[in-house]
């Protein structure tokens, strides 16, 4: 019996043994630039529909935020909400668009996370070179924020005439990043093939220029861009 079962073990063992190692092989194309979110606690953000005022009409608002989802969701240490709840607040709340930061923290308080992004597109050119254009703003809820029962949620836009309204708090709970990304500048192409490690073939016909020939993608490395600017802010600003 004893010979049985250690035979038995050593079956098993071997046989678990290369399926485990699947779990721990490295990607084919090495690995892609992993970002982090200062700090020692989760955090979870909410992703805003994105205001367009590039002046180009074809622009999806709402898949140009899925595209900054995608990129928030590979942030360690952060979880990503997508935009459709962030849309059902909107309807709660009877607004169309984030127009002040009272607003956002009532936005946050009623989805209970700790922060909102509000993308804009500034630019929008998707013929060979790209060029791409945009701002990410992040509004993080202070503690101290309650948003009142029964109070017009369009007097959160508004100077504060009633006492009944919180306090505006401090203008250091926004933090905003925006850049422009232009394919025929050399730097952005060395960033380009920097982002596209890890997510293609640099052994296929196309390698870094799979990011630059389809615009979704072009648009995820300036998302992805202007997040690990946004969380280098953040660093910055929490050891000051």
């Amino acid at each position: 019996m004893k010979k049985f079962g250690i035979g038995l073990l050593l079956i098993v063992g071997s046989t678990l043994t290369p399926g485990c190692s699947l779990f721990h092989q490295p990607k084919p194309y090495g690995e892609e630039q992993q970002l982090f979110l200062p700090g020692a606690h989760r955090q979870s953000w909410a992703i805003a529909p994105t205001i367009n005022i590039s002046g180009q009409s074809p622009i999806d608002p709402l898949l140009q935020s899925d595209l900054v989802y995608q990129q928030l969701q590979q942030v360690h240490g952060l979880t990503a909400i997508p935009v459709d709840r962030v849309i059902e607040a909107y309807a709660s709340l009877k607004i169309n668009r984030v127009e002040s930061e009272r607003q956002a923290y009532a936005v946050c308080q009623i989805l209970g996370c700790d922060g909102l992004i509000v993308p804009t597109v500034t630019a929008y050119d998707p013929y060979d070179p790209p060029i791409f254009g945009a701002s990410l703003q992040l509004f993080v809820k202070p503690g101290s924020f309650n948003r009142l029962p029964k109070v017009d949620p369009h007097a959160l836009e508004r100077s504060p005439t009633a006492s009944a309204l919180p306090p505006m708090p401090a203008a250091k709970n926004m933090t905003q990043v925006v850049d422009l990304y232009d394919d025929s500048d050399g730097t952005v192409r060395d960033r380009v093939a920097a982002y596209a490690k890890g997510r293609t073939d640099p052994n296929g016909p196309l390698s870094a220029t799979e990011i630059t020939m389809t615009m979704d993608r072009y648009c995820g490395f300036a998302y992805h861009e202007l997040l690990a600017t946004m969380l280098d802010n953040i660093q910055d600003a929490n050891t000051q």
